[in-house]
């Protein structure tokens, strides 16, 4: 089984959707996990919620817990589950409860600034 690491990701970070930014923080984390690319988690309390409508999907990952998923909607487009948040993450994922990783694409960008 692939064990990943979470440590404080260095600078500022933004995530834009259909021209607006919807969150910008330096309090993200960035988590590593075997060969993917890293994914950066920014803190809920950074994140403009009222572009995101939970959805029914869910995924279950035996490292990291139960994950919700989000779509973001905004004027020009919607973004179907294109963030995810482990609510209750197992222990040793526990620094990732209360943020969210968005799924780039071509309408949701996640820029170091």
């Amino acid at each position: 089984m692939t064990k990943f690491t979470i440590r404080k990701a260095e600078g500022t970070w933004v995530v834009r959707s259909g021209g607006a930014v919807l969150g910008e923080t330096t309090n993200a984390l960035e988590l590593c996990e075997g060969d993917l690319a890293p994914v950066i988690y920014f803190p809920r309390t950074d994140i403009a919620m009222a572009f995101l409508d939970k959805t029914e999907m869910t995924s279950h990952c035996p490292l990291k817990g139960e994950a919700s998923y989000y779509s973001i909607v905004n004027k020009s487009s919607v973004a179907e589950n294109a963030a995810w948040s482990y609510e209750t993450p197992l222990e040793d994922a526990r620094d990732i409860a209360g943020h969210l990783a968005f799924k780039v694409q071509d309408s949701v960008k996640v820029e170091q600034v």
